[in-house]
């Protein structure tokens, strides 16, 4: 049994774009590269053949991984949103107690979380901390690296 997949509007259209790109256009393009290889004859020994069936394999993986999580997809709906609770859909802005470093966070689903984009997971230790605070709130994170971090919610906006 799949769990939920929490996404927020855009997430889940930037998976049915990925999904329709994959189910035609990459499709497509490894069929061809399978089609051309096969014409060098042999294919016992033809590593243009193996490489593109090796292609093939993890794009019909990567169309059944989206197609499982679309299915699974618990859409969140910004309507539904406030300021005053951190939950998926929200932008919350914190400061680092000890160095006074503000930081600003969406919170997303893991299946939308790129940290690089500060997008973070409902599941990751600092999103798992800032849900269900409030402004004001101060919460200890413990990092992977065994250090701990006290930050202070300083606002949550609803991401738009």
């Amino acid at each position: 049994m799949s769990k939920d997949v929490i996404l927020t509007p855009e997430g889940l259209q930037r998976l049915k774009v990925e999904l329709e790109d994959l189910q035609t256009a990459k499709r497509r393009e490894v069929a061809e590269r399978i089609k051309e290889a096969r014409e060098f004859g042999d294919i016992s020994e033809n590593s243009e053949y193996d490489d593109a069936k090796n292609e093939q394999a993890m794009v019909e993986a990567r169309i059944a991984a989206l197609e499982e999580k679309l299915r699974s997809a618990q859409v969140i709906n910004s309507a539904e949103l406030s300021n005053d609770i951190v939950r998926v859909g929200v932008i919350v802005n914190v400061k680092d107690e000890k160095t006074g470093d503000a930081d600003k966070f969406t919170i997303v689903g893991s299946a939308e979380a790129s940290p690089r984009d500060k997008k973070l997971s409902n599941e990751s230790p600092v999103g798992k901390a800032l849900i269900g605070r409030k402004r004001g709130d101060t919460v200890e994170v413990s990092l992977p690296s065994g250090k701990k971090r006290k930050l202070k919610i300083t606002k949550i906006d609803v991401a738009a």
